[in-house]
Parts: C-alpha cells; structure tokens; sequence
C-alpha cells in the first residue's frame, strides 16, 4: 500500500468523520462484517453501543504480551496485530503509527490524540483482545451482548457477535488512554490516506492471529 497525505478534498472528508460519534463507527463496522448482512439496523446499533460500553468499563491491565516492532505495516495495512502463539505477541508497526501521528497533526486532532497516545492506545487495544482470548472477559462481553442462539431449559447459550470485541478493544484504549475520541475515527481517516493496490480490498489495521 501507498500513503498519501488528505488533500483539500481529503481533509473535508476527514472533518466529516469527525462529525459522527463513536458509536456509528462501531455500527458501520458491523455493517461492513459480511455475518451481518440483512441483520436489523436497530439491533446492529443495540450491539455496537453495548461493545462500547463493555469496553470502556473493563479494568485496565498491564498488557502481559510482548511488544514488538516492525517496519512494513502500511505494505500489510496493518497498524498493529495480537498473535497468541507460540507466545502472546503484539506486533506494532512504526510505519503506520508514524503516518497517524502525522494525520493527526494534519487534521488538528491532537487534543483528542495526544502525542505518543496512538502507540499507547494500539497496545492496549491489543491487551484487549488477549483478554478475551484467554480470559473470562470472552464470555461476559457474550452475555453482554445477548445475541442467544440456543435455549435448552434453564440453558441459554450466547452466541459470537463478529465485529464487537473490536469495537470494545477501541473504546477501551480510548477510556485509559485518555483519548477525547475513539480510535476507530482515525482508523477511518487512516483509510483515507492508505491506498490499496488495485483489485485489493481495504482491510482493518488492526490484525488477529489464533
């Protein structure tokens, strides 16, 4: 991928974004999730605004992975990635938190993103998402959630909503870090600026690894 700063055009576009709160971010995540297509607009926003809040509410925790670095995020269009094996690994890539920070600045955002925050907020986005791949946090964010697909008697069975521990992971690095907007805004005005190679779909900048 190319990275190309907002023009005019750009910039308008960006401001935009900014007009719309976190929680339609988090819907048009879901919207974008291919399990939800025909899902109820209602229930979308139900589940996006309950991903938001579980989020914001988690305790905060030292992130017990290892922090990495490389170099090749915006080729990849990754900003950072979690990966469990063979240990709890976040891999940070400079490239892409670089061009953040510059965006930022382009946009006069910084009083919502202060310096150094994105690197921050991408780790413990991050820790996030190692809590509710070895923790209890998995199931609580479910019931959380309500999305039931089974009852048996007294059983009820909570199925995964796809696209809410990310929302959740977002507005958790925005709750500790301080942040005066979810990250998930400058994820959208990072795709701005990130150019995908013909026939290449833009994907999330944040990567998942089992």
């Amino acid at each position: 991928m190319s990275a190309v700063l907002p023009d005019r055009a750009g910039l308008a576009a960006a401001g935009e974004l900014a007009e719309l709160d976190d929680v339609e971010f988090g819907v048009r995540l879901l919207v974008n999730t291919p399990t939800h297509a025909g899902r109820d607009a209602e229930l979308l926003r139900h589940w996006a605004r309950t991903a938001d809040a579980f989020g914001a509410a988690l305790p905060q925790v030292e992130a017990s992975a290892r922090v990495v670095e490389s170099e090749d995020g915006l080729a990849r269009g990754l900003l950072a990635r979690y990966s469990s094996r063979p240990v709890p690994t976040v891999e940070l890539f400079t490239d892409t938190l670089a061009l953040a920070e510059e965006l930022v600045d382009r946009l006069g955002w910084r009083h919502w993103y202060p310096a150094g925050s994105v690197r921050a907020a991408a780790v413990a986005h991050e820790a996030v998402h190692q809590q509710l791949h070895h923790g209890s946090a998995k199931k609580s964010l479910k019931r959380a959630l309500g999305h039931v697909v089974l009852r048996a008697g007294r059983h009820t069975v909570h199925g995964h909503v796809a696209g809410a521990d990310e929302i959740a992971a977002h507005s958790h690095a925005r709750a500790v870090c301080g942040l005066g907007r979810s990250p998930l805004l400058l994820t959208a005005a990072l795709a701005l600026a990130v150019e995908p190679p013909p026939g290449r779909p833009q994907g999330s900048p944040h990567g998942r690894k089992k």
